[in-house]
């Protein structure tokens, strides 16, 4: 976490398109801050959903995964304001390894902290 922020960040986690938060860190986020069952994408109060799995479940390309986490970093740059805490997204379920994930956040601003899977893999520097 964050110790300049006053407030809980923004639990950031892998999802599916279907929204079904069932298990991990999206059943987690369901129970725990409020994620909303049926809304696989984007900012649903406290969490923000990164897909990495269809509506049928199946694991989507690392091309797919690559847009959505591209919008999650797009919606970080554009609120500075905000804290956002970065599950290992797609490394548990969805069976990525960190090093086919990590890369894709080189560019996450200061504002969202990583989880210790990516830190082998650091951010550019702005």
């Amino acid at each position: 976490m964050m110790s300049r922020c006053p407030y809980v960040p923004i639990f950031v986690f892998g999802s599916n398109l279907a929204g079904r938060h069932g298990k991990g860190a999206a059943l987690w986020a369901r129970r725990h801050r409020g994620a909303n069952y049926g809304q696989g994408i984007g900012r649903q109060g406290n969490p923000y959903a990164i897909p990495t799995k269809d509506h049928d479940l199946h694991v989507l390309p690392l091309q797919v995964i690559q847009v959505h986490v591209a919008a999650f970093l797009d919606y970080a740059h554009q609120h500075p304001d905000l804290a956002f805490e970065l599950t290992p997204i797609g490394c548990g379920k969805a069976g990525y390894r960190p090093d086919q994930i990590a890369p894709m956040f080189a560019d996450a601003p200061v504002n969202v902290d990583l989880p210790v899977a990516f830190s082998a893999h650091p951010r550019r520097p702005a």
